[in-house]
């Protein structure tokens, strides 16, 4: 089981970089596109990292974060326009590199790239939290409510993380014009998160006394 964890996550893995690679290099027209090679950095040597970690300490997280099965049909669609927009972003960004028309000053873009890069600390923070993060909208068997933690103060910090990583990437790319691409996540999960605490709600016992418990979803003292 162990050999075929690791296949699946070295394909997924390279997959990851060769689509993301292909979708900022061929628009940009040019590999000397910096931004983009360093974005390829900040994302994956960090994922790398926590890939490993996962592998070693907690291989059945690290299944269902490779697992994408969706049932429910508006978790489908989220994921349908998730992808859409990352697609768009991702070209967009490398059409403004040909095109030269939008120029991001260096500061800003090693700016964007440290608070990705600490954001992502959070992120694995909250894999250490919650074993029963499943990228699936689902209940799992013996799940339990977390509710210590970054999960003591928003009921979904790992949406709130990568609202913060997400929104930073368009920075590292040197395109403002994919930053408001972006801002279509915003949506995006809120209707996740809609869907989500309705199948929790139902589903998981003590999660309605959580709901009540911390008040806030995404970011607090707004919503």
């Amino acid at each position: 089981m162990r050999a075929a964890l690791i296949k699946k996550a070295f394909f997924r893995f390279f997959t990851g970089i060769i689509l993301t690679a292909l979708l900022l290099f061929l628009p940009a027209g040019s590999l000397d596109y910096w931004n983009a090679w360093l974005f390829l950095a900040v994302l994956f040597i960090p994922m790398t990292i926590t890939g490993i970690y996962l592998m070693i300490k907690n291989p059945g997280l690290l299944e269902k974060r490779l697992e994408v099965r969706e049932t429910e049909k508006s978790q489908k669609q989220v994921v349908a326009m998730a992808a859409i927009m990352f697609v768009l972003a991702f070209v967009v960004a490398g059409i403004n590199y040909r095109l030269q028309r939008f120029n991001v000053p260096a500061p800003v873009v090693y700016a964007a790239s440290i608070l990705f890069l600490l954001f992502y600390l959070l992120y694995e923070e909250v894999l250490r939290e919650n074993e029963f993060l499943s990228r699936s909208v689902e209940i799992q068997e013996g799940q339990k409510v977390v509710d210590t933690g970054l999960y003591g103060i928003v009921r979904h910090p790992m949406y709130a993380v990568t609202m913060v990583l997400f929104l930073a990437m368009p920075w590292i790319l040197g395109s403002p014009v994919s930053f408001i691409i972006m801002l279509a996540y915003i949506p995006i999960i809120v209707k996740r998160i809609r869907n989500e605490e309705e199948v929790l709600a139902e589903g998981l016992e003590g999660y309605k006394e959580y709901m009540a418990k911390v008040r806030y979803r995404l970011i607090p003292c707004i919503w």
